[in-house]
């Protein structure tokens, strides 16, 4: 399988790797990219943008990143925050009044980002189409009593996080959601490969080759847990039709056809977000830093809010994932469940592959999607290997990063 793309000096173990996917661990269509301080040195894509093997993936794929859209909505309300904006420590039902009922009164704005909120399921799950209405699923959280004590405890907030996170930002800017705003404020400046929500224009480029076709996932998420061999308590709790892991997973039932044009378009925060690698990479070093390559250079996140977006806010048994997982404001922190290049790491991996984040000390930031889905929510060994492959080559170029422990 032939590699496409360029590497800089130094970081060929990258490429090495990225091959390495294709060759030994099934891979079939799939782009990474890397930014140094701002400066791109990986850009390398290969394999099929359809799972049938007929379309050859190329410069400027993209693709459904699954919930590595977490960590680019998180930006969102960080930025508002930044701006003087929106209040993380108010309650979320000072911005949404309706959102109070059913004893939801404490949850404040921050345990929406740190998965502290309580409400990682619906009781009354949405079908397919219900889900794509912007309305339909923040008036399903809005009449949901919390599961536990919001602020006491975490558990991954699969899907609910997307609607409590858009409807958030709805409030708090008079209107706009958070795919609109991200558009607006970061995608287009910035000049990036990134959706949440893909516009009529993109989608129908897609037919010539814009957006890979994903391999279409098991209808159920019994048996997704974390790792490709989970623990005997990941494989119950998935197996159990009552636990949260199951119901978070099943808040919307049946899921919608991710090559659907009409799922696509819509605003998905927690879900459906459409990225080239090299656009969530780029995502991941505008937080951190300036960017080369674009008319504006823009750094997002000034140093507090970067702080803030990578400190520890939750940590521990996951009462929906059931491992240790680490939380900060919206973004997933090196641990077990999720590895990243070091323990300064802030990202978001995407169930089945795909993963984001950025390394601070190392100025590092890293992209990767595929359109082959592994049953996987964190540690894909894919995206393992590629970030492997990243910390040997800062070695090569005198650059080394603390080996993380887990």
């Amino acid at each position: 399988m032939d590699v496409h793309g360029t590497v800089a000096e130094g970081f060929e173990p990258v490429r090495d790797a990225f091959a390495g996917n294709f060759a030994a661990l099934g891979d079939r269509g799939a782009a990474v990219a890397v930014y140094r301080d701002g400066r791109k040195v990986v850009d390398l894509w290969g394999g099929t943008r359809d799972v049938d093997g007929t379309e050859p993936w190329r410069r400027g794929t993209a693709q459904v990143v699954r919930s590595a859209t977490k960590g680019v909505a998180a930006a969102v309300p960080l930025l508002l925050h930044q701006r003087g904006e929106l209040d993380l420590d108010a309650p979320v039902g000072e911005y949404w009044p309706e959102f109070k009922a059913h004893g939801k009164e404490r949850v404040l704005v921050r345990h929406v980002l740190n998965h502290r909120a309580g409400l990682p399921v619906l009781d009354h799950p949405l079908g397919a189409e219900d889900a794509l209405d912007p309305l339909r699923g923040p008036r399903a959280v809005a009449a949901q009593a919390p599961v536990w004590e919001p602020g006491t405890d975490h558990g991954y907030h699969a899907l609910t996080y997307g609607w409590l996170l858009d409807e958030l930002v709805r409030r708090v800017t008079g209107g706009r959601g958070a795919g609109e705003w991200l558009a607006d404020e970061i995608a287009r400046p910035l000049e990036l490969d990134l959706w949440v929500g893909l516009p009529a224009a993109e989608e129908a480029a897609g037919r010539a080759g814009r957006v890979g076709r994903l391999e279409e996932p098991d209808p159920g998420p019994s048996g997704n847990g974390p790792r490709l061999r989970p623990k005997r308590a990941v494989t119950e709790a998935y197996a159990d039709p009552g636990s949260l892991t199951r119901r978070a997973f099943a808040a919307i039932t049946p899921f919608p056809d991710q090559n659907d044009p009409a799922y696509r378009a819509a605003a998905l925060p927690a879900t459906n977000g459409i990225a080239t690698a090299d656009g969530l990479a780029r995502f991941y070093a505008a937080l951190i830093g300036d960017v080369d390559g674009v008319t504006r250079r823009v750094r997002l996140f000034d140093p507090a809010t970067m702080e803030r977006a990578r400190a520890e806010e939750s940590a521990g048994p996951d009462r929906v994932l059931v491992v240790g997982t680490r939380f900060g404001l919206g973004y997933m922190l090196h641990g077990s469940a999720s590895p990243l290049l070091s323990p300064g790491s802030f990202g978001h991996p995407g169930r089945g592959g795909a993963l984001g984040f950025a390394d601070p000390e190392a100025g590092v930031a890293f992209g990767y999607v595929t359109n082959g889905f592994r049953k996987t929510v964190t540690a894909d060994p894919r995206a393992q290997a590629l970030v492997r492959a990243v910390r040997e080559s800062l070695r090569r170029t005198g650059s080394d990063v603390d080996t993380p422990q887990t």
